[in-house]
């Protein structure tokens, strides 16, 4: 009974039910490298791959953070800090957590499995950016651009244009939200001498970066679906998706960031979803060419 209590705390630390964010982007990459349905076992093992990944980073990503996160009033509850796990434990988490997603990536395809080291180094490496550079919002970028990159080449075992592009835009929409997020902690940031961009340029001028990182997103997105030849539910789905971004942004101002969780979880988690539903049905139905 320990061990699960330890195993539960610790899903809820790394918040497992957050995956939502990158694995529809994930499944995006399947749906487009098939021009379809993956088969069952692609979509399976894709799964598990990505769940042990995120999981993998957000339990090292923890780790890293504690000595800040102890200090950090918005953090200190946070299960680590306050006691509720012990580092070894969450170590051994990450470890069973990477493995799982090595252990997925070879039942994929032997591109997939070589390359899992690397996915892994790259979602690590984030967890230290802050410390040096305030471009870490760009490697959280990076970090998440694994998603439809790892998948294509999970249903294909080859590397393209395309998952790179879709890659690019995950990393766009991604390094947005978090400037977004990132603005509750410039002050912390300031007194640890992290690095951000709200610390580097001030919330208002990170709010406006953010805002013209997801328009150049939503611009590669509809490149995207013109090389891809989609159809035009992913084009609403894409209109509906930048009247969400909308909405995001009018939520948080440099007066205001009473909303942030608002806009980082909850809109951010339907712009996933309702991209990957309408791209993935105009290729089901409408086998776009």
């Amino acid at each position: 009974m320990r061990l699960l209590r330890r195993v539960k705390t610790t899903l809820e630390m790394v918040k497992i039910e957050h995956t939502v964010f990158a694995l529809p982007f994930a499944f995006l990459g399947a749906f487009l490298a098939a021009r379809g349905f993956p088969s069952p076992g692609q979509i399976g093992w894709i799964l598990l791959a990505m769940v042990g990944a995120r999981s993998a980073a957000m339990a090292f990503n923890r780790l890293a953070d504690l000595p800040f996160d102890a200090r950090n009033p918005r953090t200190a509850a946070r299960a680590l800090p306050r006691g509720e796990v012990t580092p070894g434990f969450v170590t051994a988490f990450t470890l069973v957590s990477a493995s799982v997603l090595v252990f997925a990536s070879a039942m994929l395809n032997p591109l997939a499995f070589k390359l899992s080291p690397l996915a892994l180094a790259i979602v690590f490496f984030y967890s230290f950016t802050k410390r040096f550079t305030w471009l870490s919002h760009l490697f959280l970028g990076l970090a998440l651009a694994c998603a439809p990159i790892g998948a294509w080449i999970a249903v294909r075992g080859d590397l393209a244009v395309t998952p790179l592009l879709c890659g690019l835009a995950v990393a766009l929409w991604i390094a947005g939200t978090d400037i977004i997020y990132a603005c509750q902690d410039v002050d912390f940031d300031r007194i640890l001498s992290l690095h951000s961009i709200p610390k580097q340029f001030g919330v208002t001028w990170a709010l406006w970066i953010s805002g013209l990182l997801h328009v150049v997103m939503v611009a590669l997105l509809a490149w995207i679906f013109r090389r891809e030849g989609l159809g035009i539910l992913s084009y609403t789905g894409l209109a509906v998706v930048t009247a969400l971004l909308a909405y995001e942004h009018s939520l948080v101002k440099p007066s205001d960031l009473s909303r942030v969780n608002t806009a980082f979880f909850t809109v951010n988690g339907w712009i996933s979803i309702l991209l990957f539903l309408t791209t993935s049905i105009d290729l089901v139905l409408f086998k776009a060419t």
